[in-house]
């Protein structure tokens, strides 16, 4: 069961690849949003390249050498990478004069109002930042 999560997990995310680099090429859609895709930390379809063949190719090699506690690590120490970035970018977005996020153009808005917005995401990304840490190193001590 768990090979066959690595094998469909690799599937679906050199599925996004494909579709993120069709949409970057010949759609202009680099910058487009993909909420559905934010669990697997793609907020854009140029993410999507990226880390759909990043992922899958993860994936994959886990799967060819039957590591489902590898891959779980991947994902963790990913998610603590990545986590680290973002939470650097809202922190920079935050104090930037020019906004790549407009205020109005961001989901929840709406409940935290005006630059709120910005922190926010900072803070969450700062949680997540947390749990990846402790869930990298409690992964990796199983692994070896």
């Amino acid at each position: 069961m768990q090979g066959l999560i690595c094998l469909l997990f690799a599937i679906l995310n050199f599925s996004i690849c494909v579709r993120g680099w069709y949409l970057c090429k010949y759609k202009q859609g680099a910058f487009t949003r993909t909420p559905w895709l934010y669990p697997l930390s793609i907020f854009v379809w140029a993410d999507a390249v990226v880390f759909g063949a990043f992922l899958g190719l993860s994936a994959l090699i886990c799967f060819l050498f039957s590591d489902f506690i590898l891959f779980l690590l991947i994902l963790s120490l990913f998610w603590l990478v990545r986590s680290i970035g973002e939470t650097i970018y809202w922190f920079c977005e935050q104090f930037a004069t020019n906004h790549k996020n407009p205020v109005d153009t961001l989901p929840f808005q709406n409940v935290f109002h005006g630059e709120a917005i910005w922190f926010v995401f900072q803070i969450f990304m700062q949680c997540v930042t947390v749990v990846t840490a402790i869930t990298t190193v409690y992964l990796f001590s199983l692994w070896l």
